[in-house]
């Protein structure tokens, strides 16, 4: 007889918000597969779970999904836990899944807490369906190709952004998808959990004030004809307001920097782009 894998969601911060079933199956199963053994122990530790556990993350689940594999085909339980939140969002877990489903081995989820809908209830915006886009990325091409995918939608759109890239992230949605409302959630359901709606021109000046601490949940509301009505800004609207303030009579720094205060961008975004 072949074991289960269980997906068992964890506290995105909580720990209260453990259910009565993840402790228990966490205790029952004979071994936990977690993202980081270090910051799971913790959580193992508050509630008195002794399982084993070994590592499943990004950089080794070829091999620790393959031991995994080999554990449930000999009748051995797993759950695969994240960080925090459920499994198989942001993280590598649904490969694990897609194995498991290709051997033929039992998958089941124990839910649990998870950020993107903590945040999007928060939100107030009508999310009848959203747009689920996680860490943007890395590379500024891909970041303005997925951003411009889902600019015509018009439903909520979701992604995560840890708090040194938070400026850029929202220089770049004003960019590509233009100036709309945003809801920016940090550190959920923890002590100094905080929720704030703007606009994103009010976000961008809001942040080049604070500086972001924190992991963040955004929501950016769909596109709408209001929405619509402020176009997003292009590399032509940076470079004729920056010639229009030297015309002025400004210096040509002084310049950019109005033409930043002016677009609501940062002032070494429109720097870069002129001395190309």
């Amino acid at each position: 007889m072949t074991g289960t894998l269980y997906l068992c969601g964890t506290p995105i911060g909580n720990l209260e918000d453990m259910t009565y079933r993840a402790v228990r199956t966490l205790q029952e199963v004979d071994f936990i597969a977690a993202e980081d053994t270090r910051h799971s122990l913790k959580l193992l530790n508050h509630f008195d779970i002794k399982t084993p556990f070994l590592s499943y993350h990004e950089h080794n689940k070829r091999k620790s999904g393959e031991k995994i594999i080999d554990f449930l085909k000999n009748g051995k339980s797993v759950a695969l836990i994240t960080d925090a939140g459920m499994p198989c969002i942001s993280d590598p877990g649904s490969d694990l899944v897609r194995l498991c489903y290709e051997e033929g081995l039992s998958v089941t989820a124990v839910p649990g807490p998870t950020a993107l809908i903590t945040a999007l209830a928060l939100s107030g915006f009508l999310n009848r369906q959203f747009a689920f886009l996680g860490f943007l990325p890395a590379n500024k091409k891909d970041r303005a190709s997925a951003l411009e995918s889902a600019k015509l939608l018009p439903y909520p759109i979701v992604i995560y952004e840890a708090p040194h890239h938070l400026k850029k992230t929202l220089s770049d949605i004003i960019a590509q998808l233009g100036d709309r409302k945003i809801a920016i959630t940090r550190e959920l359901t923890k002590k100094f959990e905080e929720i704030k709606i703007f606009s994103v021109s009010e976000a961008v000046e809001f942040y080049s004030q604070n500086d972001p601490k924190g992991e963040y949940v955004l929501v950016v509301d769909g596109f709408s004809a209001d929405s619509a009505e402020v176009e997003p800004i292009t590399e032509a609207d940076i470079i004729e307001s920056v010639e229009k303030h030297i015309s002025s009579g400004l210096s040509k720094m002084d310049a950019i920097k109005a033409a930043a205060k002016e677009l609501s961008l940062k002032k070494s975004e429109v720097y870069d782009l002129i001395s190309k």
